[in-house]
């Protein structure tokens, strides 16, 4: 599938690697606070502190990718929690380039799966004065066992993914470049490429909010602002700006 990615990145992409680190996020909001510039990506080839949403622990043994990078966002950007499309996007593009014969699509928010549902990449954005430090998690060539929700790792795919430097420069060059579609076009045209690169209109789909109410419904794409739109058995369409989400 084609998502629509332009071509070449306008933004200087810096990297810097660490052997061992608690979280590259927490790095990065320090290093953002100290005036670290947009562009810069930090690798660990292990974390031992890693957490995904919702303060879950993320478990990050050496092999996989674990990286981030700083936005210092302008007067001019579309809504920071955008980014979050931004991101799915840039490492969708990137896993089709490292493992072109792996089947993916992507779940609101910015959740990547494989073929049969599993999960193959955890993204996390933090927020600090004009830095959104964006988190990205992907299991390259391991991935946990007996969790409560199905993942998977390139690898176990079928896939024989590059090492993790080399697949944080395919991923933070596809991030620059969806980026600069951000900032030039706007949400809406990231959210149009986010749905093309989806799951279809009318998978079935539910939904647990924040304060534990569930709802089951049918997928009916995103609203302007990247809501997820859900119908319900009434007939009436559910705007979720918050929410885990699973296929049914």
């Amino acid at each position: 599938m084609d998502c629509g990615c332009c071509k070449g990145a306008v933004l200087t992409l810096l990297f810097e690697e660490v052997a061992l680190t608690g979280s590259t996020n927490a790095d990065l909001l320090t290093r953002a606070a100290q005036g670290a510039p947009e562009g810069l990506w930090l690798r660990a080839d292990a974390q031992d502190g890693g957490r995904g949403r919702l303060g879950r622990s993320w478990e990050s043994p050496k092999g996989n990718l674990f990286a981030s990078t700083i936005v210092r966002l302008r007067d001019t950007d579309p809504a920071p929690a955008s980014l979050a499309f931004v991101t799915a996007l840039a490492v969708f593009d990137a896993i089709r380039q490292i493992a072109p014969h792996v089947d993916i699509s992507l779940k609101w928010p910015n959740d990547i799966l494989s073929r049969d549902g599993s999960k193959l990449c955890g993204i996390l954005l933090e927020r600090s004065a004009d830095a959104v430090i964006v988190g990205i998690g992907l299991n390259l060539v391991w991935h946990p066992e007996n969790l409560d929700r199905k993942v998977s790792d390139l690898r176990t795919l079928g896939a024989t993914p590059p090492d993790a430097q080399s697949s944080v420069e395919i991923v933070a060059d596809a991030f620059a470049r969806y980026l600069s579609i951000w900032r030039l076009s706007g949400t809406g045209t990231i959210i149009r490429q986010w749905e093309e690169c989806a799951h279809p209109r009318g998978t079935a789909l539910s939904a647990r909010l924040p304060d534990g109410e569930e709802l089951h419904g049918i997928f009916q794409g995103l609203d302007d602002q990247g809501a997820l739109r859900l119908s319900l058995a009434d007939g009436a369409i559910r705007a979720i700006h918050a929410a885990d989400v699973f296929l049914v």
